[in-house]
């Protein structure tokens, strides 16, 4: 095998492009051929070509022969007897090199629940890779059984003395297989989900750099709009005209400990000032200056 290293793997049958047919004697005189539509298989080629196994499986109910009444007749008891036979099945127990590309493929052939040993000879055509990327391996080879050995014994008897169907069947293999990656593609798929991780790993770093944002929400660029909030609180308390009055309300009091030392002045300055309007007010000042004016005369008085 270390000459077609190309061989070693899981191969799969591919039955759309794969023929396992079969041929006889009709009459004596003429050959039908037929085959199996439906075939499945594999094959597993190891280094060691003696570790290699391969299995096929054949559906009976699939035989065609291009006569309809032929292949009923073939389904039936007299020979596949399709409903309590539904498989043909062969299972490899050695496969060997006889000499470069021919092998010699042996193996346990299962037709009505009979099991026979055969040996079946196979010549590789070659191994190619397909435009869809597909690596196959063709195969063919033939070999002609007794079919009576597996208990399919119905036939009929010609006035000439010969038989209406052989006895001896040749087995004809034409086999496309198709080299299955998925088994080694595992270690690939393990390496690919390490890479895989190995990104998710890198932005880890980047979302603890993420918290950046933070920072600058703790910075103080954000405490600059509180300060600007506060302007229009000043403005909104600036545009009312009674807020002013306050502000004289307050000076007011801050003369009432004036106006306690001298009680004659203070009870005319308040009467007029709730009759007063607020546009008045500007006058109470002055007024407010004349008491002060007038405490400044009490003092060189000496009213003290």
């Amino acid at each position: 095998m270390t000459e077609t290293p190309g061989l070693t793997g899981h191969w799969d049958i591919d039955p759309s492009h794969s023929r396992l047919g079969f041929s006889t004697r009709h009459a004596m005189v003429s050959r039908v051929r037929g085959a199996f539509n439906n075939v499945t298989g594999s094959a597993d080629i190891a280094e060691d070509l003696s570790d290699s196994t391969a299995t096929v499986v054949i559906e009976t109910a699939s035989v065609d022969t291009r006569s309809a009444d032929r292949d009923t007749h073939l389904r039936s008891a007299d020979f596949f007897d399709v409903d309590a036979y539904p498989e043909i099945r062969f299972v490899s127990s050695a496969i060997d090199e006889v000499d470069e590309g021919s092998y010699i493929v042996t193996g346990d052939l299962t037709i009505r629940d009979m099991t026979k040993t055969v040996s079946i000879p196979l010549e590789l055509i070659g191994v190619e890779s397909d435009p869809f990327g597909n690596l196959r391996a063709g195969l063919e080879g033939s070999r002609r059984i007794d079919r009576k050995d597996w208990g399919v014994t119905w036939n009929t008897k010609l006035d000439s003395g010969g038989v209406l169907v052989s006895d001896k069947i040749t087995l004809e293999f034409e086999l496309s297989l198709i080299k299955n990656v998925a088994e080694a593609a595992p270690t690939d798929a393990a390496d690919t989900t390490a890479e895989a991780e190995a990104p998710t790993e890198a932005p880890e770093p980047v979302t603890e750099a993420a918290p950046t944002p933070e920072a600058d929400t703790s910075s103080p660029k954000p405490e600059a709009p509180e300060s600007v909030t506060p302007t229009p609180a000043a403005d909104e308390t600036a545009p009312p005209a009674p807020k002013a009055p306050e502000s004289t309300a307050s000076v007011d009091a801050k003369t009432e400990p004036a106006t306690d030392e001298f009680p004659p002045p203070p009870p005319v300055k308040p009467a007029e000032s709730p009759a007063d309007k607020p546009t008045e007010k500007a006058p109470e000042a002055k007024q407010s200056d004349s008491q002060s004016s007038g405490s400044g005369l009490g003092k060189l008085f000496g009213l003290r």
